[in-house]
């Protein structure tokens, strides 16, 4: 009788890839019209999203924070966690804002495109 050795022998299988997934189609012409157009859209939806969430945000020329309370429909500053004006009404590129000093109504707009969101 011989003896048989057992041999394990590792089968390594190549499967072809397919290429043609990985192609786009055809290049962005980043200089278009509609192009611009679309990326614009979407920063503008991407701050108003980020307004309305209460992220904390600078206003140009100051160094306090400021956040959007949507419970109680108000800007609050964060540093001492105070009321600062009621919103009135959210666009999609502005929100108009009113606080009462010394007895008189004040209006405030911000800008969104020109605040500066603080992670």
């Amino acid at each position: 009788m011989t003896k048989l050795n057992k041999v394990k022998v590792e089968v390594k299988v190549e499967k072809k890839v397919d290429k043609r997934k990985f192609n786009t189609g055809r290049p962005v012409n980043k200089k278009s019209a509609r192009y611009i157009r679309l990326q614009k859209q979407a920063f503008y939806a991407d701050v108003n999203s980020k307004f309305q969430k209460g992220n904390q945000f600078e206003v140009d020329g100051t160094s306090s924070r400021y956040k959007y309370d949507a419970t109680n429909n108000c800007i609050v500053e964060t540093a001492f966690n105070t009321h600062c004006a009621n919103v009135s009404y959210i666009g999609r590129t502005k929100v108009q804002a009113y606080s009462f000093t010394l007895g008189k109504k004040v209006n405030v707009e911000l800008n969104l495109k020109t605040l500066k969101f603080v992670s």
